[in-house]
């Protein structure tokens, strides 16, 4: 049996390990709210730490921008520079080529224009019939021992076109000494009847030459072309124009009876009354407007043929119904 003695100091243990564990836990909640308290106070220093980051790095952040667009801008000024540099340089070698190439061809020139090197020595004149060579160097003011460049070829070409047989001119240098005239001609188709005297004209129409002599060629008559617009260069009115088309029609269907060169003329007075002459079958054929040629030729090649050595006229501008009506009457 425990004593009374073990009994009251059981008692007092028991009340002094109640007393430590009150102090126990009365440390461990001071710890424990020390400790909450470190946990918040590192919580809130972190949070300032971290909000310290992000403006250190947003301050960082505008820093490095406000370098790098001052950096850009840098570059373009330089490159700006550059540019304005390279093109000071090159518009300065542009100056430069230029002044050079002036130089060379002003000396170029200088040396062409005074070297007796390029003094004309030959003046060929080709491709001509109608006009001599000595007419067309005369009319080119062309002239020998005078420097080649001298001479503007439209000039020239001009001058030559002066002839009125001459329709087209090409001049070609031929360096160092020699000039080619190259002449495109009119040839004389026919003759006009003008107060006595014979006009040749080509088939457009341009009076060639006023002459004493038909040379052979049909005569037209009957022109309505006033006499003071009928000289050499000039044309043919534009109504004469006109008829001329008809009569080369009429030309063409004749050669093609092999009556064109025995045409000695054609009377265009009247556009719907046509009329041609053989001298050589004494003979007037009228032929009316152009239409139906073919058929009108034929009976005219008919009726010469026929009436052989009799002097009258041939009469195949009639129409009825449809059909010509054809025949010769003798000259009485």
């Amino acid at each position: 049996m425990k004593s009374k003695e073990d009994s009251i100091n059981l008692y007092y243990m028991n009340k002094g390990q109640a007393k430590n564990h009150k102090a126990d836990d009365t440390i461990k909640r001071r710890k424990a709210k020390e400790r909450e308290k470190r946990i918040k106070q590192n919580k809130q220093k972190n949070e300032e730490q971290d909000r310290f980051d992000l403006e250190t790095d947003a301050v960082i952040n505008m820093t490095n921008k406000n370098k790098i667009k001052k950096d850009e801008e840098k570059r373009k000024k330089i490159d700006k520079e550059e540019r304005k540099r390279k093109k000071r340089n090159k518009k300065i070698k542009f100056i430069l080529k230029t002044i050079l190439l002036l130089g060379i061809i002003i000396g170029g020139t200088v040396f062409a224009m005074t070297s007796p090197m390029f003094n004309i020595k030959n003046i060929e004149v080709i491709n001509n019939n109608e006009i001599t060579n000595e007419t067309i160097i005369s009319l080119s003011g062309l002239k020998i021992d005078e420097n080649i460049f001298k001479y503007r070829t439209s000039d020239v070409i001009n001058n030559i076109k002066e002839n009125p047989y001459v329709e087209n001119v090409k001049v070609h240098r031929k360096i160092p000494n020699t000039i080619q005239i190259d002449v495109e001609e009119r040839t004389t188709r026919y003759s006009v009847d003008f107060m006595g005297k014979y006009v040749y004209i080509n088939t457009q129409g341009y009076f060639l030459e006023i002459s004493e002599d038909s040379k052979g060629l049909p005569i037209i008559q009957g022109v309505s072309t006033p006499e003071e617009q009928i000289v050499p260069n000039n044309r043919l009115c534009n109504e004469d124009l006109e008829k001329l088309e008809d009569v080369i029609k009429i030309m063409n269907v004749a050669k093609e009876n092999n009556l064109d060169t025995k045409v000695t003329s054609i009377d265009i007075s009247n556009k719907n009354e046509y009329s041609i002459y053989i001298e050589e079958e004494k003979k007037k054929v009228y032929l009316g407007d152009i239409s139906n040629l073919s058929n009108k030729m034929l009976y005219v090649v008919a009726i010469i043929e026929q009436e052989k050595g009799n002097e009258g006229d041939i009469y195949v501008n009639q129409e009825i119904n449809g059909k010509l009506k054809t025949y010769f009457r003798e000259k009485v």
